[in-house]
């Protein structure tokens, strides 16, 4: 497992995915369903797909995050910035997962935030995008916590599970970011 954390809290630090992070995710992933359904698609679960995932975000056009806990290494979430844009629009499009077993208890929150202060000044990025299923409460509290502002509506927007589901746009941009939590880099 890598231990190299690119920014951490007093809690919680991220990291990038590694390939020895196969069984904990897999694992975590697993004890979710419940709450991931209908949110993510279904996904396989062999080692390789998760290769697949690992060769995906080792692209320039992705970035694969993990938020752990500071004192033990343990994920607690996972969290993707996909489909990055360069040139005149410095954008990429976030996803995240939660996990069951450490929900409620503020750690995407302060997760999160650490991601986006690394999207906007160690990727460069000028916009981060969040699309989130209408009915998906939970996930629309923690992008409205976060200072994200919703943009929109998108009928038809991610195939998830069989069907074409509706999504909320929201967005946050440089521009508008508070000042940081507490915070250490890695480095």
């Amino acid at each position: 497992m890598s231990n190299r954390y690119l920014i951490h809290t007093d809690r919680v630090s991220i990291r990038h995915v590694c390939g020895d992070d196969y069984e904990e995710i897999t694992a975590l992933t697993h004890d979710s369903a419940e709450l991931h359904h209908p949110w993510i698609p279904r996904r396989d679960s062999t080692r390789e797909a998760f290769d697949g995932f690992l060769d995906r975000i080792a692209r320039p056009t992705h970035e694969g995050l993990l938020i752990c806990l500071r004192q033990t290494g343990a994920i607690v979430g996972g969290v993707n910035i996909n489909n990055i844009v360069r040139g005149s629009m410095q954008s990429g499009m976030l996803g995240y997962v939660a996990y069951a077993s450490t929900t409620g208890r503020g750690y995407m929150t302060e997760g999160l935030r650490l991601v986006m202060q690394f999207a906007f000044t160690d990727l460069g990025l000028h916009r981060l995008e969040a699309n989130i299923q209408p009915e998906n409460t939970a996930s629309l509290k923690l992008v409205k916590r976060l200072g994200f502002r919703r943009e929109g509506y998108s009928p038809g927007f991610q195939y998830i599970n069989g069907t074409w589901q509706d999504h909320e746009r929201w967005a946050f941009s440089a521009d508008t970011i508070p000042a940081p939590p507490h915070q250490a880099t890695g480095r």
